[in-house]
């Protein structure tokens, strides 16, 4: 059952979400889609951007716009049913996942890591500190150059079993301190999968993806040709390879669209999704940053200006994938940029916030 505004899972067809919101006045659409146009034109659309962009309002597309190649080799473009690398938004999911097993009493969110990975080498880490990155594991990228041979693809095991061989030392004492580290994420993966014995993209398949209706989106996973999917690009337009890095899921290698992504925010409002008392945590900060601005609930960044509606959103970054998705929860929006070719034109996406509510963010233009 629901409650009150919080939407439902129906669709009504492919531009726009069934949601019991108010619905949107036609002018105010069209007022909109003129501002967004320009915002488009003006901030996105430059520097030959291929990827997607979205804005939505209590549910409903009210501009979107796809463009560029996902192969250039083959000439094969970009659609919006063309699943790309996000990155570290992968994060904002893998969370809703891990809370989700929480609810089913098969994660506690305080209880010590070692509980579910045994052996692990560290004393005092709980499953709360991974997901807001306050747990003081190195970054697998430093070590893994260290210690383990590059031609060979890693797994989330691998990077288990080098921290449980070498014992590397921690950043600093658990919880004392924000450091965001994908090593983290991956960590929650494998958690993940010895609570439900079963593998990573099955879980976030049945977890997240079928009850979103996210029917484009799957977690890359060795057993994927990497020639398949969409491709990477640099800023100049050159293939970027797949490395040995590129089997670890959890930080990243959700492979998804921008509609898929307003589902999965859409998800974050369902009654009985995830719990109440869930969700308010997550969306509660943990670690002040930056003059006490920038912060991080669970698995979500946010930004907190004094008098300032309270800005959620989380960036992603790996090989030439970037993005942005920004879940401006005081308005029911959701603004989505995503590119497989390198660009920093993405994270652009505050400064549209406040055409919506108070936010510290704006746009003009002439």
């Amino acid at each position: 059952m629901r409650k009150g505004n919080e939407p439902a899972i129906e669709e009504k067809d492919s531009n726009s979400l069934l949601i019991d919101l108010p619905p949107l006045d036609k002018w105010y659409v069209r007022k909109s889609r003129s501002y967004f146009f320009r915002f488009y034109s003006h901030e996105i659309a430059r520097n030959k951007f291929s990827g997607m962009f979205l804005v939505a309002k209590n549910g409903h597309v009210m501009f979107e716009r796809t463009t560029g190649y996902s192969n250039v080799k083959k000439k094969e473009k970009l659609t919006a049913e063309t699943p790309i690398h996000v990155a570290s938004i992968s994060k904002v999911a893998t969370t809703l996942a891990v809370l989700r097993l929480c609810d089913q009493n098969l994660i506690d969110l305080d209880a010590d890591v070692r509980k579910y990975l045994p052996e692990l080498p560290y004393d005092g880490i709980t499953v709360r500190m991974l997901l807001n990155h306050r747990s003081g594991i190195q970054y697998y990228g430093y070590f893994t150059f260290r210690t383990w041979h590059l031609g060979r693809t890693m797994t989330n095991k691998d990077v288990l079993d080098l921290i449980v061989k070498h014992k590397f030392r921690l950043n600093f004492p658990p919880g004392k301190k924000f450091d965001y580290c994908n090593t983290n994420f991956a960590l929650l993966a494998l958690i993940a999968e010895r609570v439900t014995n079963e593998k990573f993209p099955e879980i976030m398949k049945r977890l997240i993806f079928e009850p979103l209706n996210m029917e484009h989106s799957f977690i890359m996973h060795i057993g994927i040709d990497p020639e398949t999917v969409a491709q990477s690009y640099d800023e100049r337009g050159r293939v970027e390879p797949f490395s040995y890095l590129d089997a670890i899921y959890g930080d990243k290698n959700m492979y998804t669209t921008a509609r898929d992504l307003l589902r999965m925010d859409r998800g974050t409002y369902i009654t009985g999704f995830i719990s109440d008392s869930l969700k308010e945590q997550m969306y509660t900060g943990y670690s002040r940053q930056r003059h006490k601005k920038s912060n991080y609930g669970l698995g979500i960044r946010i930004t907190e200006y004094k008098g300032k509606d309270t800005y959620f959103f989380h960036t992603g970054w790996w090989h030439g994938n970037t993005g942005c998705y920004a879940s401006l929860r005081s308005d029911t929006a959701c603004v989505i940029a995503i590119s497989n070719r390198y660009t920093k034109v993405v994270y652009q996406v505050p400064r549209l916030a406040g055409y919506f509510g108070n936010y510290p963010y704006s746009f003009t233009y002439e």
